[in-house]
Protein backbone atom coordinates (compact mmCIF):
# COMPACT_ATOMS: atom_id res chain seq x y z
CA UNK A 1 0.00 0.00 0.00
CA UNK A 2 1.46 3.84 -0.98
CA UNK A 3 0.31 6.99 1.31
CA UNK A 4 -1.16 9.87 -0.55
CA UNK A 5 -2.74 13.19 0.56
CA UNK A 6 -5.31 14.60 -1.89
CA UNK A 7 -6.01 18.35 -2.29
CA UNK A 8 -9.79 19.22 -2.57
CA UNK A 9 -11.07 22.82 -3.49
CA UNK A 10 -14.14 24.21 -4.47
CA UNK A 11 -15.38 27.67 -4.89
CA UNK A 12 -18.63 27.56 -6.60
CA UNK A 13 -22.16 26.44 -5.80
CA UNK A 14 -22.18 25.17 -2.82
CA UNK A 15 -18.79 24.32 -1.68
CA UNK A 16 -18.83 22.46 1.07
CA UNK A 17 -21.26 20.01 -0.49
CA UNK A 18 -18.26 19.19 -3.72
CA UNK A 19 -15.96 18.87 -0.83
CA UNK A 20 -17.67 16.56 0.39
CA UNK A 21 -18.56 14.66 -2.99
CA UNK A 22 -15.01 14.31 -3.76
CA UNK A 23 -14.21 13.16 -0.10
CA UNK A 24 -17.42 10.71 -0.46
CA UNK A 25 -16.31 9.46 -3.93
CA UNK A 26 -12.56 8.63 -2.43
CA UNK A 27 -14.30 6.79 0.20
CA UNK A 28 -16.53 4.71 -1.77
CA UNK A 29 -13.29 4.06 -4.65
CA UNK A 30 -12.38 0.78 -5.11
CA UNK A 31 -8.11 0.54 -4.19
CA UNK A 32 -8.37 3.33 -2.27
CA UNK A 33 -8.80 3.48 1.51
CA UNK A 34 -9.54 7.17 3.16
CA UNK A 35 -7.22 7.26 6.60
CA UNK A 36 -7.23 10.98 7.65
CA UNK A 37 -9.06 14.11 6.65
CA UNK A 38 -8.34 17.63 7.67
CA UNK A 39 -11.08 20.39 8.62
CA UNK A 40 -12.48 22.70 6.21
CA UNK A 41 -10.44 26.02 5.51
CA UNK A 42 -11.31 29.10 3.37
CA UNK A 43 -9.00 31.28 1.70
CA UNK A 44 -8.97 34.17 -0.56
CA UNK A 45 -8.34 33.18 -4.40
CA UNK A 46 -4.79 33.07 -5.68
CA UNK A 47 -4.02 34.21 -9.27
CA UNK A 48 -7.50 34.78 -10.76
CA UNK A 49 -8.62 37.54 -7.82
CA UNK A 50 -11.86 38.06 -9.44
CA UNK A 51 -13.85 35.34 -8.13
CA UNK A 52 -14.87 33.95 -4.85
CA UNK A 53 -13.02 32.93 -2.26
CA UNK A 54 -12.40 28.76 -1.81
CA UNK A 55 -12.71 26.22 0.73
CA UNK A 56 -9.73 23.46 0.83
CA UNK A 57 -9.33 20.27 2.64
CA UNK A 58 -6.97 17.38 2.89
CA UNK A 59 -7.45 13.74 2.65
CA UNK A 60 -5.05 11.20 3.76
CA UNK A 61 -5.49 7.64 1.66
CA UNK A 62 -4.09 4.54 1.53
CA UNK A 63 -4.05 3.08 -1.66
CA UNK A 64 -2.68 0.16 -4.23
CA UNK A 65 -3.33 2.36 -7.05
CA UNK A 66 -0.51 4.08 -9.08
CA UNK A 67 0.00 7.71 -8.95
CA UNK A 68 -1.19 7.57 -12.76
CA UNK A 69 -4.23 5.49 -11.94
CA UNK A 70 -4.78 7.80 -8.68
CA UNK A 71 -4.49 10.83 -11.18
CA UNK A 72 -7.40 9.32 -13.46
CA UNK A 73 -9.54 9.23 -10.24
CA UNK A 74 -8.99 12.58 -8.98
CA UNK A 75 -10.06 13.41 -12.74
CA UNK A 76 -13.48 11.20 -13.02
CA UNK A 77 -14.03 12.51 -9.27
CA UNK A 78 -13.89 16.38 -10.90
CA UNK A 79 -15.95 15.65 -13.89
CA UNK A 80 -18.61 13.73 -12.29
CA UNK A 81 -19.20 17.16 -9.77
CA UNK A 82 -19.48 19.22 -12.95
CA UNK A 83 -15.50 20.88 -13.43
CA UNK A 84 -14.93 22.34 -16.11
CA UNK A 85 -11.19 23.73 -17.41
CA UNK A 86 -12.16 27.12 -19.14
CA UNK A 87 -9.77 29.21 -17.07
CA UNK A 88 -6.30 28.89 -15.54
CA UNK A 89 -6.84 29.50 -11.44
CA UNK A 90 -10.05 30.17 -12.33
CA UNK A 91 -13.25 28.81 -10.56
CA UNK A 92 -14.51 25.60 -9.90
CA UNK A 93 -17.16 22.99 -8.22
CA UNK A 94 -14.29 21.06 -7.04
CA UNK A 95 -10.58 20.63 -7.71
CA UNK A 96 -8.74 17.24 -6.74
CA UNK A 97 -5.21 17.33 -6.86
CA UNK A 98 -2.10 14.49 -5.63
CA UNK A 99 -0.05 16.92 -3.16
CA UNK A 100 2.00 14.08 -1.93
CA UNK A 101 2.69 9.70 -2.89
CA UNK A 102 4.80 8.13 -0.77
CA UNK A 103 8.23 10.15 -0.97
CA UNK A 104 8.10 10.14 -4.72
CA UNK A 105 9.10 12.91 -7.33
CA UNK A 106 7.02 12.74 -10.52
CA UNK A 107 7.55 15.38 -13.51
CA UNK A 108 5.65 14.20 -16.84
CA UNK A 109 3.44 16.15 -18.74
CA UNK A 110 0.44 14.86 -16.93
CA UNK A 111 1.62 14.23 -13.46
CA UNK A 112 3.70 16.36 -11.04
CA UNK A 113 4.32 14.92 -7.53
CA UNK A 114 4.66 16.57 -5.56
CA UNK A 115 2.42 19.26 -6.34
CA UNK A 116 3.84 21.84 -8.38
CA UNK A 117 2.74 24.68 -6.17
CA UNK A 118 2.43 22.40 -2.72
CA UNK A 119 4.79 24.14 -1.14
CA UNK A 120 3.63 27.75 -1.77
CA UNK A 121 0.15 27.63 -0.85
CA UNK A 122 -0.58 27.73 2.85
CA UNK A 123 -4.53 26.78 2.20
CA UNK A 124 -2.80 23.73 1.42
CA UNK A 125 0.26 22.96 3.71
CA UNK A 126 -2.23 23.76 6.90
CA UNK A 127 -4.96 21.64 6.36
CA UNK A 128 -1.91 19.17 5.09
CA UNK A 129 0.02 19.52 8.44
CA UNK A 130 -3.42 18.53 10.32
CA UNK A 131 -3.83 15.23 9.03
CA UNK A 132 -0.25 14.73 9.18
CA UNK A 133 1.70 16.32 11.35
CA UNK A 134 4.90 14.59 10.83
CA UNK A 135 4.81 14.90 6.77
CA UNK A 136 7.74 15.26 5.12
CA UNK A 137 8.49 16.37 1.35
CA UNK A 138 10.54 13.80 -0.76
CA UNK A 139 14.09 14.66 0.29
CA UNK A 140 12.87 14.87 4.64
CA UNK A 141 11.82 18.48 4.44
CA UNK A 142 9.30 18.60 7.32
CA UNK A 143 6.33 20.06 5.78
CA UNK A 144 6.07 21.68 9.05
CA UNK A 145 9.40 23.74 8.36
CA UNK A 146 8.20 24.92 4.59
CA UNK A 147 4.85 26.75 6.37
CA UNK A 148 6.65 28.12 9.06
CA UNK A 149 9.50 29.97 6.22
CA UNK A 150 6.73 30.73 3.85
CA UNK A 151 6.84 34.32 3.26
CA UNK A 152 3.19 35.15 1.86
CA UNK A 153 0.86 37.31 3.65
CA UNK A 154 -2.47 35.21 2.07
CA UNK A 155 -5.25 34.96 5.04
CA UNK A 156 -6.23 31.47 5.92
CA UNK A 157 -8.92 30.29 8.72
CA UNK A 158 -10.41 27.20 9.67
CA UNK A 159 -13.92 26.58 8.27
CA UNK A 160 -15.51 23.62 10.08
CA UNK A 161 -15.33 20.00 9.89
CA UNK A 162 -16.30 17.70 6.74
Amino acid sequence: MSRAYIGLGSNMGDRFEYLLAGVTALFKADDVFVVGKSGVYESEPVGVTDQPDFLNAVVAVETTLSPHELLALADKIELEQGRQRITRWGPRTLDVDILLYDDLEIGDPKLVIPHQRLTERRFVLEPLLEVEPDVRLPGGIPVRKVLDELEDNQAVWRAGDL
